[in-house]
């Protein structure tokens, strides 16, 4: 696909996934480019948990009641950040793990395969503690964003989005 083609498309997918596996080439290669997305200061705060373990993938498909893609996933990635007071007392961990995830959303994207950005599920009971514990992350990191992937089951199209014209301003507001 074509770049603005791959952002045109991308969207978030919360639908079932089919029956079919994804490749460890394909994780690989959507971990990549969360490894080559830009860091404050370089500091490179986060890691993925690759997750392809069908029993993982189910225990952390019982914790979620939504969306659906959550349940049905062929596989994972826990994105897991360790917050870094790197330049004035601050951390840019939040910055650090969102153009990972973007960039690997980009990829999946790219790939044929479908997700969606899980987030606000993992402050609901304790689940981003279980599954720190689950995936064994060390103490001092967290998971803080968790992308199911797979072949979307359905066919969906990315939301309108509002016109350019609509979103931007040149100089000032």
């Amino acid at each position: 696909m074509e770049f603005f083609d791959v952002i045109q498309n991308r969207h978030s997918y919360r639908g079932n996934y089919l029956d079919q596996p994804v490749p460890r080439e394909d994780l690989l290669k959507i971990a990549e480019a969360g490894r080559l997305a830009p860091t404050g200061k370089n500091a490179q705060t986060c890691s993925f948990v690759l997750i392809d373990d069908p029993q993982i993938l189910a225990r952390l498909g019982e914790m979620f009641e939504r969306p659906a893609s959550m349940k049905s996933a062929k596989a994972a990635i826990a994105v897991i950040a360790k917050p870094s007071r790197i330049f004035m007392g601050h951390s840019f961990h939040v910055e650090d793990f969102s153009a990972a995830v973007e960039n690997m959303l980009l990829t999946i994207t790219d790939l044929g395969y479908a997700s969606v950005w899980v987030q606000g599920g993992l402050f609901m009971n304790g689940a981003m503690d279980q599954i720190n514990q689950m995936l064994n992350v060390p103490i001092g990191q967290s998971v803080e964003v968790l992308l199911p992937i797979g072949v979307p089951a359905e066919t969906c199209a990315s939301p309108t989005k509002k016109p350019l014209e609509e979103r931007i301003i040149f100089n000032r507001f």
